[in-house]
C-alpha cells in the first residue's frame, strides 16, 4: 500500500486523519467507515478505485483512529458528522465529490447527501439503508422490538461497552469481524441477562477468509490510543439526531445513488430485498442501482472488495461531470 498517503487535516478545529490514494485531479471519492473500524476497512477500494483513476478520501471519522476525539457526547451528532464529511472535502480541494459510507458510514453519507445536494455528486451506502423517520425517538422503538438487551441500547450507558470492548482490542474485533461475517455465527446482537455484547459473539474456530492476523494486528494498533468511546457516542446520539432532524421528515434525498448490502448482513437480515428497495425508493428520488451480494455478511466492502470496488467504479463513472 506504498501508494498511499497519510496526513491530518483541521475540520472545524478538529484534526481528522486521512488517508488518499490517486491522481490529485481525480474525481473525488469520499469512504466513511462505521463502527468498530477505520481508514483501513478501505484498503481495497482505496487501491482500486485509486487504479480506475479516482482521487481516493478515507478519513479516520471523530472519535475513531488517529483522529481527534472531543470528550462531550453530544458532540457527535449526525449535524457534527455531515460538518466534518463536507469539512474533508474541502480539505482535499473538492467543490462535489462521491460520498460513500459502510455501516454508521453510510447515515452518515444519506445525511450529507440530504443537507448539502450541492456537494455531492453521487452517494453510496453500503449495509445501511436511508428508511422514513421513525414516529418516536429510536431507542423506544428499539426496546419494543428487540427487547433491552439490544446491543444498541447497552451501547447506550457511557463508559459500560467502552470497558468491556476495550479490555482486550484483539478479542474483540476477532469475535465480532468473524460472528457477524457471511456464514457467521451471530444468531442476534441482543446482550444476554448479566452479560456484556462479546457474550453474544462465539469465539471462532478459524478467521473468515477475507479477514488475517496482519489485518487484527493494524486495527489493534488503530484503536491504541483511542480505544471505542468515540465511535459508542455516535450510538449515544440516535435520539439526539432524530430530534436534531425532524425538519428534514419527508424530505428526498436527491442525489443519485447507489446501494449494496450482503445477504448475510445482520442489519437487514429477515427483510426481503425486494421490500426493502422499495422502502428505500421512498425517501431517494434518484436510487439508480441496488444490488445484493450472495453469501456476503456486515463486512461488505471488506468481504466482497472486488464486487464493491466494481459497483463504486461504474457507478461514479456513470455519473455527469
Amino acid at each position: 500500500m506504498e501508494e498511499i498517503v497519510h496526513r491530518t487535516v483541521d475540520v472545524g478545529g478538529l484534526g481528522l486523519h486521512l488517508v488518499e490514494a490517486g491522481p490529485a485531479d481525480g474525481p473525488v471519492v469520499l469512504l466513511l467507515h462505521g463502527f468498530p473500524e477505520c481508514w483501513y476497512s478501505w484498503r481495497h477500494q482505496l487501491v482500486d478505485l485509486a487504479a480506475a483513476g479516482f482521487h481516493v478520501v478515507a478519513p479516520d471519522q471523530r472519535g475513531y483512529g488517529r483522529s481527534d476525539a472531543p470528550d462531550a457526547v453530544d458532540a457527535y451528532t449526525v449535524l457534527h458528522l455531515v460538518g466534518d464529511a463536507i469539512g474533508v472535502l474541502d480539505a482535499v480541494g473538492a467543490e462535489r465529490a462521491v460520498v460513500a459510507g459502510h455501516d454508521w458510514g453510510a447515515p452518515v453519507a444519506w445525511h450529507t447527501a440530504l443537507l448539502r445536494p450541492d456537494r455531492v455528486r453521487g452517494v453510496v451506502a453500503l449495509s445501511v439503508p436511508h428508511l422514513p423517520r421513525p414516529p418516536a425517538p429510536p431507542t423506544a422503538g428499539m426496546a419494543k422490538r428487540f427487547g433491552t438487551g439490544f446491543y444498541q441500547l447497552y451501547f447506550q450507558e457511557p463508559g459500560v461497552a467502552d470497558a468491556e470492548l476495550g479490555a482486550d482490542p484483539r478479542a474483540t474485533f476477532r469475535r465480532l469481524l468473524s460472528a457477524t461475517s457471511g456464514g457467521g455465527d451471530a444468531a442476534s446482537l441482543t446482550v444476554p441477562p448479566g452479560g456484556g455484547f462479546l457474550d453474544a459473539l462465539p469465539e471462532p474456530a478459524e478467521l473468515p477468509g477475507w479477514l488475517t492476523d496482519d489485518d487484527l494486528d493494524v486495527y489493534v494498533a488503530e484503536y491504541g490510543d483511542r480505544g471505542f468511546t468515540g465511535g459508542l457516542n455516535w450510538y449515544r446520539n440516535l435520539d439526539r439526531n432524530w430530534a436534531l432532524t425532524a425538519a428534514l421528515a419527508g424530505a428526498p434525498i436527491t442525489p443519485p445513488a447507489l446501494y449494496l448490502a450482503g445477504d448475510q448482513d445482520v442489519v437487514v437480515a429477515g427483510v426481503p430485498f425486494e421490500g426493502l428497495v422499495a422502502t428505500l425508493r421512498r425517501t431517494v428520488a434518484d436510487l439508480r442501482s441496488a444490488v445484493q451480494l450472495p453469501g456476503c455478511g456486515h463486512w461488505t466492502q471488506q468481504e466482497r472488495p472486488e464486487q464493491v470496488s466494481a459497483a463504486v467504479v461504474e457507478f461514479a463513472a456513470g455519473l455527469a461531470p
